[in-house]
């Protein structure tokens, strides 16, 4: 095993951390724009092989990350379930909603999701043949809490509140909800990894607006179920598991879930997650993505500080969330020098 990546979800401590960043592939690159100009809309961008595998590898050639994730979105999984799925510009997504077991006995099986999702397995398979031989191929979905609350409120939601409503009015039709989730999920990240992803990640963004039981019902009892089935089909396959904002509920995450490596978010500190996360495994993250919009000494001296703080065991640095729109892509370039800096 050569790629650095690789070798870290397998435990390996090396002297210089892989890197990639989440939504690397974005709006902040000018390329990526371009792109998105020629497929005319962000979902036929998502469903182009040719177009996506494109934007998959713009930041491969500009930065030389170790890692490229796929281009797609959390919310393919709803639309190929047979959820209407649509894009506001300025505003995010839309969806049709599930409040009740009418709108979810419209729903398609968890196996009946591949012909929608068809077009995503053959972007994997192009980069699968396109990525230079030392980066690790990445591909993702989003855990069933996560998905699930778009699909409740029919958009996002600053407190998840429609979800956490269902919750608490009717939990069969939310917990069949997370079940089929669950089971499509399983199904969607397994065709990933026969088309050739050589990691996958799962990320539960609002996993912190679950507390007590209710994280250990909706955040880790359908990880730990993804987690188990993927390794049954796919035994070695490396899972990244993203709690956003879990707080102490990071603590133990890889045991309880079986996840090869735990993401942290830029909440807590990067010396804190090395002390409670990093004991149990490799730990992914944890620079805040407002310095790629700020670059300059802070920058520089954040990159240090979660570097030195993760360094005595495995560690993938990563930002604590999605770099937004309005980052400079120089910024990226100086936070890579920096961290590979006496390689």
């Amino acid at each position: 095993m050569t790629k650095t990546l690789l070798r870290t979800l397998a435990g390996e401590i090396l002297p210089t951390q892989p890197i990639w960043m989440m939504r690397q592939a974005g709006r902040y690159l000018p390329e990526y724009r371009a792109t998105r100009a020629e497929a005319g809309d962000f979902l036929s961008l998502c469903y182009n092989p040719d177009l996506a595998t494109e934007v998959t590898l713009q930041p491969i050639r500009r930065y030389g990350f170790d890692a490229a994730i796929l281009f797609a979105d959390i919310l393919l999984i709803p639309q190929a379930l047979g959820a209407d799925l649509w894009f506001v510009t300025g505003e995010g997504p839309r969806l049709s909603t599930v409040t009740g077991p009418a709108d979810l006995a419209k729903l398609r099986g968890a196996a009946d999701v591949h012909e929608t999702l068809a077009p995503i397995y053959q972007t994997v398979r192009n980069l699968a043949g396109a990525l230079p031989a030392e980066t690790t191929l990445i591909g993702f979905a989003g855990a069933p809490w996560t998905v699930a609350t778009y699909m409740i409120a029919g958009r996002g939601t600053p407190d998840q509140g429609p979800a956490h409503a269902l919750k608490d009015t009717d939990r069969a039709t939310f917990e069949a909800l997370l079940d089929l989730l669950t089971e499509a999920t399983i199904e969607y990240l397994s065709a990933q990894i026969e088309a050739g992803a050589e990691v996958v990640k799962l990320f539960d963004s609002w996993a912190g607006s679950l507390r007590g039981d209710d994280f250990a019902r909706y955040a880790v009892a359908p990880a730990k179920r993804i987690i188990g089935a993927l390794k049954v089909r796919h035994p070695g396959v490396p899972i990244i598991a993203f709690p956003r904002e879990g707080g102490d509920g990071y603590i133990g995450f890889h045991a309880a879930t079986g996840a090869d490596c735990v993401a942290v978010d830029d909440s807590v500190t990067a010396e804190w997650a090395a002390e409670h996360v990093q004991v149990s495994g490799c730990t992914q993250g944890n620079l805040a993505s407002r310095h790629m919009v700020t670059g300059g000494d802070a920058l520089v001296s954040e990159v240090r500080r979660i570097r030195d703080a993760f360094a005595k065991g495995p560690h993938i640095f990563n930002l604590g969330h999605g770099i937004t729109p309005e980052a400079n892509p120089d910024n990226v370039s100086l936070m890579i020098d920096t961290l590979r800096e006496n390689a």
